[in-house]
């Protein structure tokens, strides 16, 4: 059985010592299409920034792999099959999984899925228009009409790849990065764990 609470737990921990900001966590894998083995995706990224650099995601890497190794030598298993650890920036077309996403992101296009219907509805796809705290709404303008989403039922919520988003992420550290390697795909960094 996955111990999700324990590794969320630990991987906030490592992320906060870094001085990052935790972005997403997920264990996906077999029985997924083209799954072999279990991922554990992590996502972060600098607060000043909004990247996360090789350099960043093969640190954190090691020392969510240090930690997790050494609860497993003290018979700690949190994750029961063979699985591979992604430490990665969440990229251009980012999941949108905090409030904070929301209001940063307001004017770009955006899919919002739904655990369950809300006023007849499940997805969503449109311009975001902001994060209302008071109500814990997320406001987006879908076909000209404006909704207000509750932050509660969001399950997968995910910017859409366009020109004014690419516009609006021109990368702010280019330092160590050769010019023909800046493509828009993710710095990401994979460790094999059996």
């Amino acid at each position: 059985m996955t111990q999700m609470a324990q590794i969320i737990e630990i991987v906030e921990e490592e992320v906060a010592s870094l001085g990052l900001d935790l972005v997403r966590v997920r264990l996906y894998g077999k029985g997924e299409v083209g799954d072999e083995e279990h991922t554990l995706q992590i996502m972060a990224e600098r607060p000043e920034t909004g990247q996360l650099v090789i350099a960043d995601c093969a640190e954190l890497s090691h020392r969510i792999s240090d930690r997790i190794d050494a609860l497993e030598e003290q018979g700690v298993t949190l994750i029961e099959e063979a699985y591979r650890l992604e430490v990665s920036s969440p990229g251009i077309d980012r999941p949108l999984t905090r409030p904070k996403d929301f209001e940063n992101w307001t004017g770009q296009e955006a899919r919002i899925e739904l655990a369950e219907l809300h006023e007849g509805r499940k997805r969503y796809r449109g311009f975001l228009a902001g994060f209302d705290a008071a109500t814990a709404t997320i406001s987006i303008e879908d076909e000209g009409v404006l909704y207000a989403v509750p932050f509660a039922l969001v399950t997968n919520a995910k910017l859409f790849l366009t020109d004014k988003l690419i516009a609006a992420t021109r990368p702010l550290d280019t330092s160590g990065v050769d010019e023909e390697v800046l493509d828009g795909t993710d710095d990401t960094v994979e460790e094999q764990e059996d």
